[in-house]
């Protein structure tokens, strides 16, 4: 189950990442020559915009990161639970 919202988190990232790439190759071939002057506003509004997709991102990174670590940690925990059954396994063997 922690696998698949681990796939889960790296495809929306892919998809995130792969949305602004297109958004850019479409913003850069529809705007054909470049406008002879950007106003302050619109590149303050495209700067908070990208402000707000790299702290998306960041935040998605932060999750996925939590996921890994619950990953792992539930890994060891079984490993070790695994390892201590399989040794009350052996004592019994030796005990009959």
């Amino acid at each position: 189950m922690v696998i698949l919202e681990i796939i889960f988190a790296i495809v929306v990232t892919g998809l995130v990442l792969v949305g602004i790439v297109i958004a850019l190759i479409v913003k850069v071939l529809s705007g054909g020559s470049p406008k002879p002057r950007v106003g302050k506003e619109e590149l303050m509004e495209e700067a908070k915009m990208i402000q707000e997709m790299y702290r998306g991102l960041s935040r998605l990174e932060q999750r996925v990161d939590a996921l890994e670590t619950l990953l792992l940690e539930r890994g060891d925990k079984r490993g070790t639970a695994d390892d201590a059954g399989a040794e009350r396994g052996r004592e019994k063997e030796g005990n009959q």
